[in-house]
Order: C-alpha cells, then sequence, then structure tokens
C-alpha cells in the first residue's frame, strides 16, 4: 500500500491495488491514517511508555479511556483480568474501583515476578487487589478465582495474558461463565492481526490473534454478542476506536 498525505491539497491518495483519494480531513481519512499510525506505533513500542499511579501500564491509552467508560457504567464488584506484567492494568482498575466506592480486582498470572509482586502488594491500592499465580485456564487456578467471588456479583473480564488463538479461546471458554448479564469478557490485542508484517510483528499473526478466538466463540455461544460498547459523549463523526483490542468486547446478554 502506499500513501500520499498532500496538505496543500487537502487530500489523502491511498493506493493499493485501486487508487481512491479522500478529503485529508474526513472520517475515512482519519481512520487510515489511525491504522498506520497505530501499526508505527506498535513498531515502537508506543504504549510502553505510559504507568499508572507508578506503575507500568503497556496500555494504549485511548484502550484505558475507553474500558473506564464501560467500568464506571457497568460499576462492577469484580475485575477480573489475566495477565499481570507490572501490574499497571491493576492498579487503574483499582484506583477506578476506589473512585467509584465499588468493586475489586483478580489478577491472573501463570508467574508474577517477584519485583512486579512485591512493588504491587505495596502499593497504596493493594487492598483492592488479589493476585493469584498460576496457569489461567487450569481447574485450580479457576477454582482460586471462582472462591473469591460470591453468586450475586457482578463481574467483568478481561484476558490480556497470552495471545494466541488457542490460549483465548481456551480462557473464553473458562471463565465466560464468570461473566454478569449486560457485562463483558475483552479479549485483548487483536491488533495482532494488522501488525503481523511490521518488524516486530510475526507472520502467523495474521490468522494466530485474540480476535479469531472471539469470532469463534461467539459463533458456539449465542449468548454472547460481539460489539464496540457505544461511547457515552461523542460530538465528532467518528464511530470507530482507535485501539489495540478490535472485536474484544463480547458481551453477554442481559
Amino acid at each position: 500500500m502506499k500513501l500520499t498525505i498532500d496538505t496543500d491539497a487537502g487530500t489523502l491518495i491511498e493506493q493499493d491495488g485501486d487508487t481512491r483519494t479522500l478529503n485529508l480531513y474526513s472520517r475515512e481519512a482519519f481512520e487510515v491514517l489511525s491504522r498506520e499510525w497505530l501499526r508505527v506505533g506498535w513498531d515502537q513500542k508506543y504504549p510502553y511508555t505510559f504507568s499508572w499511579m507508578g506503575r507500568p501500564i503497556i496500555q494504549l491509552p485511548e484502550d484505558i479511556i475507553r474500558i473506564q467508560e464501560v467500568i464506571y457504567r457497568l460499576k462492577p464488584d469484580v475485575i477480573v483480568e489475566t495477565g499481570v506484567a507490572h501490574g499497571g492494568s491493576l492498579v487503574f482498575y483499582a484506583s477506578l474501583c476506589k473512585a467509584m466506592e465499588r468493586g475489586r480486582v483478580i489478577g491472573v498470572d501463570i508467574e508474577i515476578r517477584p519485583h512486579n509482586r512485591t512493588a504491587i502488594e505495596a502499593h497504596e491500592l493493594s487492598s483492592f487487589i488479589t493476585l493469584i499465580e498460576g496457569d489461567s485456564v487450569s481447574a485450580e487456578t479457576l477454582g482460586r478465582v471462582k472462591s473469591l467471588i460470591q453468586p450475586h456479583e457482578k463481574v467483568l473480564v478481561i484476558l490480556d495474558s497470552c495471545h494466541t488463538k488457542s490460549h483465548v479461546k481456551a480462557e473464553l471458554e473458562a471463565y465466560h461463565s464468570l461473566v454478569s448479564p449486560g457485562s463483558y469478557v475483552v479479549a485483548t490485542d487483536g491488533i495482532m492481526k494488522f501488525v503481523h508484517d511490521v518488524p516486530r510483528g510475526q507472520t502467523h499473526w495474521k490468522k494466530d490473534h485474540p480476535e479469531a478466538a472471539a469470532l469463534d466463540f461467539v459463533d458456539q455461544h449465542p449468548e454472547f454478542v460481539l460489539e464496540q460498547p457505544a461511547w457515552p459523549f461523542n460530538e465528532s463523526p467518528l464511530a470507530q476506536n482507535v485501539t489495540h483490542w478490535p472485536g474484544a468486547w463480547l458481551r453477554k446478554a442481559a
């Protein structure tokens, strides 16, 4: 593909077999440029430049804001996240729980490195966070997660550990029963399919990615719908997230 930006003419020319000329200041041009910005940003490790209350968060800022919108609307009692890394996302969710005066966070990872565990447990929001070390799809780990959730509680699940199609599909099968009606299980980082050909990409990501798992899952679980949550505020012509999580949001029917 070839993109030509002409700021004098106010056009964006996209050549990919066919050629189309877009108004540079249009929604369509914004979407094309955002796609390429995401690809370059992935390769430059742009999300690796942010922290939340002292902990590296490794998320695209728009994804942080969008999930905040959903959490504030749902006000879940429990947020379960697979994939802990440095703990920034857990701390982020915990800060929302504290602000809302509702909710707590369960973080699951096959390996929680000692320095990360120490930092998370020493954090001022640690009382909102429970860490579970173990294979996220093992019966033992799942049992430990379930033991921390009461039947009446509203649950949101975020899958952000291993991003292979097979693992994400296994996590979807393991955790979907925890999701409350009207809430979501979020299969993050489907962006992999769009960055398989950048220098930091992997060729197999073209087919082996979380969105592929989500598509298979909804075919087998009609109680879930694959849809982007509506934006609570929008005075623009835009309608699509600029995101590392395309095809991620699986809503359980109310």
